[in-house]
């Protein structure tokens, strides 16, 4: 699990949880600095996965410190996120720079969930884990997938029906369940959609291996490890 380390923008408290009371322990470090003082070659050498402005009683203070930080960054500016109250999220003005807010009150599970919402918006945060199948290989994150150590080279629904089908290897996946998932509630295309991307599928990884995704007769494909011996 990644461990997060937040940095608290605050000059009113010395502790998160007098900010956030339901803050979550884990998976987080949390990292107090000054609001008004800290400068943001201080900022960065913290190495902040997230950073916490104080706006729960004033809000120029955080405004102002969310366009300095806009300005002067040098390197990939984390996600800001401001801690407000229902009287100050009338008038903080997002246009300084944060990029979401919290309130005071917010259940640990919110935290939690703002916090993994932002950090993807930006491209921060836990990478997806590598789905393995037999000698197959796909990385979700970079659309990368390696067949005994080979590139295989797809198009973009050819990947994303190649990782749904390795998300539930050894399970069978009918036609309709693939044409939903993969290309969605909105197409008006018939299942055969799904029988040409399997079979330009099984071409890509050749003679050897094209059996890796197994033929359900009436139902739908199934990704297993082992190619089907002929």
């Amino acid at each position: 699990m990644m461990r997060w380390t937040v940095v608290l923008l605050s000059d009113r408290v010395d502790d998160v949880r007098d900010l956030l009371p339901a803050f979550p322990l884990a998976p987080f470090e949390v990292l107090m600095a000054s609001l008004k003082d800290s400068t943001p070659l201080e900022l960065s050498a913290l190495s902040p996965d997230i950073m916490l402005l104080d706006a729960l009683e004033e809000v120029a203070p955080a405004e102002e410190a969310a366009r300095r930080l806009m300005l002067e960054w040098s390197t990939s500016l984390p996600p800001l996120l401001a801690v407000l109250s229902e009287a100050t999220v009338a008038t903080f003005r997002f246009e300084s720079g944060v990029d979401d807010f919290l309130f005071g009150r917010s259940s640990s599970a919110e935290i939690s969930a703002r916090f993994a919402m932002a950090a993807r918006r930006v491209g921060v945060g836990e990478q997806a884990p590598l789905l393995k199948v037999g000698d197959l290989v796909v990385n979700p994150d970079n659309y990368q997938v390696h067949l005994r150590n080979r590139p295989l080279d797809l198009t973009y629904k050819e990947f994303e029906l190649l990782k749904f089908l390795a998300q539930r290897a050894g399970r069978v996946c009918d036609r309709g369940l693939l044409l939903q998932e993969v290309w969605g509630y909105d197409y008006f295309g018939g299942t055969r959609t799904v029988d040409v991307h399997v079979r330009r599928l099984r071409a890509k990884l050749g003679p050897e291996h094209e059996t890796l995704i197994e033929t359900i007769r009436n139902v739908g494909y199934r990704l297993v490890a082992r190619p089907r011996e002929r």
